[in-house]
């Protein structure tokens, strides 16, 4: 006869706690959430989310499980609002999360611990294998802006592109 081996799940506890608090602290900044986290409605340092009947253009952006985005770099002006049709090409879930390098590093970081977590952010959309959505941004800070895949491994492997945001 085998002994079964029980414990406590009081045993877990202060670990369980340990590691909410270190999720919790390596999000991203404002407007990143993951889980329960809040998202801001002021938006990040380079923008905010865009008002759907102001859309100055569309900008599609294929995803694909070579980890690229096509495509890489794309420019956009001060002011503008861009309404951006994500589509994901490959087999594999991927996700466009707009940020600075900073962010997107850090929420990749914390993406490593809690990979499962869903965007609820308006500078984000996950994207299952065939289907698109759709992220309408306004770019209101010139300079450099990123997008990129925060699934585990996704970022790592490349899938990043850049945004520049030209004085309008």
């Amino acid at each position: 006869m085998r002994a079964i081996h029980t414990t406590s799940a009081t045993a877990f506890t202060p670990f369980v706690l340990a590691l909410g608090l270190v999720a919790t602290n390596a999000s991203a900044g404002p407007g990143h959430a993951h889980g329960g986290h809040e998202t801001t409605s002021q938006g990040q340092e380079f923008g905010k989310p865009g008002d759907t009947n102001k859309i100055s253009r569309v900008v599609s952006v294929d995803m694909n499980d070579l980890m690229r985005f096509g495509p890489s770099d794309i420019a956009v002006k001060q002011g503008e609002t861009i309404r951006f049709v994500v589509s994901n090409k490959g087999k594999l879930v991927h996700e466009m999360v707009l940020g600075t390098m900073d962010e997107l590093k850090a929420h990749g970081a914390s993406m490593q611990m809690t990979p499962d977590a869903a965007h609820d952010d308006p500078s984000a959309a996950r994207v299952d294998p065939g289907q698109k959505k759709a992220l309408v941004w306004q770019f209101t800070k010139v300079g450099d802006v990123f997008y990129a895949c925060l699934i585990p491994g996704h970022f790592e492997a490349g899938m990043v592109g850049k945004i520049k945001v030209l004085k309008g």
